[in-house]
Order: structure tokens, then C-alpha cells, then sequence
């Protein structure tokens, strides 16, 4: 794969298979840093952790067991590059702090603007999008209708791991 042409990602989960474009032109940062991981193989085993009909369903952070996983270092938010958070858009997820993505990443249910750029404080700063669901949106609307619950400390969690069991660059 060029340089230039958008890599696809496959991202296998235990309720079926996402593909998704990654915006290397838009947002090179964000795709260099999900590209290392999925290199690592660092996603194998991991969950889909939170779960909001409506919004958005979230992974790339937690084991089975909700243990999150050691990490890379954070990397600098990308969220002015002109992408939107609309349905079926892939964004890095973080904290409060604007520059603190890792390896977490959302797949938007709905369009979900308000979580784009509309200033410099860190509740304005916005969500990088990074990426586009070119096949498996069905997969993620699956996903997002299960049943969710409160365990260990967190909310909006499936009640039955939804697992990742690879991702995996389609070359």
C-alpha cells in the first residue's frame, strides 16, 4: 500500500467483522498512532467497553476482566482537521485533557457534532475523527443494541463481552 492511498483497517469482533477507511491525509497523526497498535497486535483480546445507543459504542482500552491495558503515550488531538463526528465516523477517544488520546477509539452511531472542533478549551476542543466504517455498519448497530449495565466502576457496559479479536490492516 502507498503512502497516499488510505490504509483499511479490519477490525474482528466476536459479533462480526468492521472495516473501516483511515484518513492518513486528514488526520496523519491519529492513523501513524492506531497503526502502531494494530501492529503490536495490541487490540487482540481486548472489549468494546461502553456502549450508548444513540451515541456512540467505545474500545481499545479494556480486557475482559474491564482491566485497562498499558498504553503508548498520548498523542496530539487532531480534532481541527475539518472531519466531522457524523454516523458511522471513527474518532480517538480521551479525557478531559485536549492532547490525551492513546489506544481508545468510537465508532459514532449518530452525527454526533457537537463533539467537533468549536474552540480552544479543552470542553470546546473536540473528538478526532480518523477514520470512516466502509463496510460493517450493521455490525456496529448490532453492537450497539445490546444490553448494557454497570460493572466494575463503569456504566454503559455490555451485559456480554463484545470481544476484539484482531485488527488486522487489509492490504
Amino acid at each position: 500500500m502507498s503512502e497516499e492511498q488510505n490504509p483499511l483497517v479490519v477490525i474482528e469482533t466476536s459479533m462480526g467483522d468492521i472495516t473501516i477507511e483511515l484518513f492518513r491525509d486528514k488526520a496523519p497523526i491519529s492513523v501513524r498512532n492506531f497503526l502502531s497498535y494494530v501492529k503490536d497486535g495490541y487490540y487482540t483480546g481486548l472489549i468494546f467497553h461502553r456502549v450508548i445507543k444513540g451515541f456512540m459504542i467505545q474500545g481499545g482500552g479494556l480486557d475482559e476482566a474491564m482491566q485497562p491495558k498499558k498504553t503508548k503515550f498520548a498523542i496530539k488531538n487532531e480534532a481541527t482537521n475539518g472531519l466531522s463526528n457524523k454516523r458511522g465516523t471513527l474518532a480517538m477517544a480521551r479525557t478531559a485533557v485536549v492532547d490525551s488520546a492513546t489506544s481508545q477509539f468510537f465508532v459514532n452511531l449518530v452525527d454526533n457534532t457537537f463533539l467537533d472542533h468549536r474552540g480552544k478549551t479543552p470542553d470546546l476542543f473536540g473528538y478526532a475523527v480518523f477514520g470512516q466504517v466502509s463496510e460493517g455498519m450493521e455490525v456496529v448497530d448490532a453492537i450497539a443494541a445490546v444490553k448494557t449495565g454497570s460493572r466494575a466502576g463503569h456504566t454503559d457496559v455490555p451485559a456480554e463481552n463484545i470481544m476484539i479479536n484482531g485488527v488486522r490492516v487489509v492490504e
